[in-house]
């Protein structure tokens, strides 16, 4: 380009970034220190088929409505809950011991 033309997208007499002192700035948006609001995550929770399991779960969109600092009660509620139903399940799967037999082949006296 020729000395006299301006750099694409400047001003005449600025230097590419520069702005030029003539064009009103406008005052940067005001920041807020304040902390957001709760917002809803929308997280989708898929049914399980197992109600007390996803009662539990849907115990999570409670976290959605308080502050940070609430989530953790909410999550070690839930937790608390799906150990407790994890460790009924173990209790019901387990075989039940047998007692041994009165086998004759056992006495060796």
């Amino acid at each position: 380009m020729s000395d006299s033309m301006p750099e694409p997208d400047t001003a005449a007499g600025t230097a590419p970034g520069e702005i030029p002192q003539d064009v009103p700035q406008e005052p940067p948006p005001a920041v807020s220190h304040e902390p957001a609001g709760p917002a809803p995550l929308g997280v989708v929770r898929t049914p399980t088929g197992n109600a007390d399991v996803d009662a539990h779960l849907e115990r999570l969109a409670d976290a959605d409505h308080l502050p940070a600092d609430g989530h953790i009660e909410v999550y070690e509620d839930v937790h608390r809950g799906l150990r407790e139903e994890l460790t009924a399940l173990d209790a019901r799967s387990a075989p039940v011991p047998t007692p041994p037999y009165d086998n004759p082949s056992n006495n060796r006296s």
